[in-house]
């Protein structure tokens, strides 16, 4: 018989398995199961996967897990890389993709509460799952669509819970990561969190002072662009681990403030930015605060433009100048976050604006530094990328039309150029 719970899908129930069909991806890596198998071994699609599978999510990589040590695994597969072999990771390369393989394994004590002390390789499948940090990822899934569940963890997509696997404190004491991986999973599905699980976190939120800033980061990130983001923020803010995430120590008012903000943030940058904007963090301090979540220097730089536009657009319309500096793509993503905050946009006007536009970057200005010191014989320096730049904004205001012979005519009417002249 078919079974369903109006949510989460429909899987077939044969006896105390569910058992759902395969999709492309699953279906890709079968060989691997197979030949695992084959060689006398089990072996098991785990975690994620198997819990989007169940809530018929789009699947793009999958975990396996096995009863094969890594040494055992090398003998199987002809192509494998050591990818974190000691803890029973081995990468396997087949049919032009790559699959991580990891020997089911138990672990010691978290000195440091993030990487266990010792990690000892197991044959029982319940004994790796036991390790795991939440009900809903403690999933297993064998060859043919069978759903292996130890913790309930089905009972918990059924009722739309994050639940720690056996005690949360134990749990969050072995990776303290695992309290932002809460709230973050809050966000992206809209569940809720169990009463344990939240006071745990509570308790035990200043365990996140342990974690690099990189690791926090990379799930803060995936929190604010949760689909239910004001609720996986409401309980960041509740369980104080926003107290150890950088510069928003000071900010609890404003957070609150941006929880209430409901909006989608569908970019790293627009969610950045929106950060910024609620926490009312200057323009030129951007970059300062960008540093202290270790981002990139091509993200810090975007995201600065990007909160300078918003914040240029909500007190007047684009000029030629903002849409050039800015760029058509965050002009645009600018206009979507205004939606968002149910300000006057205007998507249409700002495309039509931008294609009329006499340049859209720097290499378009039909004249180089080069050029105008040969033409009129003057000595390189300073003043000549002032000179540039002042070239560049008079065509994109429509001063100047972009032709050489016009920029030249232009620039020999200046005072004080024919002072540079080569002798």
């Amino acid at each position: 018989m078919y079974e369903s719970d109006g949510k989460n899908g429909i899987g077939l129930r044969i006896g105390k398995f569910i058992m759902i069909e395969l999709d492309h991806t699953f279906k890709e890596a079968l060989p691997i199961i197979e030949k695992i198998e084959k060689a006398g071994f089990e072996a098991y699609f785990v975690g994620g996967s198997v819990r989007d599978a169940l809530l018929k999510k789009e699947i793009n990589d999958v975990d396996i897990a096995t009863s094969a040590f890594p040494a055992e695994i090398k003998q199987i597969f002809h192509k494998t890389i050591d990818v974190g072999i000691e803890h029973g990771t081995v990468m396997v390369l087949w049919g032009g993709d790559s699959y991580e393989i990891t020997t089911f394994r138990t672990e010691s004590a978290y000195q440091d509460f993030r990487r266990p002390d010792k990690v000892e390789f197991v044959r029982s499948l319940e004994e790796d799952l036991k390790r795991r940090d939440f009900t809903v990822n403690a999933l297993a899934m064998d060859k043919n669509g069978h759903i292996m569940d130890y913790f309930e963890g089905q009972k918990d997509l059924n009722n739309r819970v994050i639940k720690a696997v056996g005690s949360p404190q134990e749990r969050f004491h072995e990776d303290a990561l695992r309290m932002m991986r809460a709230v973050r999973f809050v966000s992206q599905l809209g569940f809720t969190m169990e009463t344990n699980t939240q006071k745990a976190i509570a308790d035990h939120h200043a365990l996140l002072g342990k974690i690099s800033i990189e690791r926090i980061s990379v799930e803060f990130m995936k929190l604010m662009q949760g689909k239910s983001r004001s609720k996986g923020l409401e309980l960041f803010i509740h369980t104080e681990l926003y107290a150890y995430c950088p510069g928003l120590e000071q900010h609890k008012d404003k957070l609150e403030k941006f929880a209430r903000f409901e909006g989608s943030l569908s970019t790293r940058s627009a969610a950045w930015t929106m950060l910024i904007h609620f926490l009312e963090i200057p323009t030129a301090e951007v970059t300062k605060f960008l540093k202290l979540w270790k981002c990139s220097n091509k993200e810090m730089h975007e995201v600065q433009l990007e909160v300078k536009t918003v914040r240029s657009r909500l007190t007047h319309p684009y000029t030629a100048v903002d849409l050039y500096q800015s760029g058509l793509t965050i002009a645009l993503e600018v206009e979507h976050i205004l939606e968002q905050m149910h300000f006057p946009a205007n998507i249409e006007l700002v495309v039509e604006q931008y294609e009329n536009l006499p340049i859209k970057e720097k290499k378009d200005v039909q004249i180089s530094g080069n050029e105008i010191l040969a033409a009129l014989k003057i000595k390189p320096g300073k003043w000549l990328g002032q000179l540039l730049e002042e070239i560049e904004m008079l065509i994109v205001t429509g001063q100047l039309a972009n032709d050489s012979e016009a920029i030249l005519s232009w620039v020999k009417n200046q005072s004080g150029i024919g002072d540079r002249s080569v002798n």
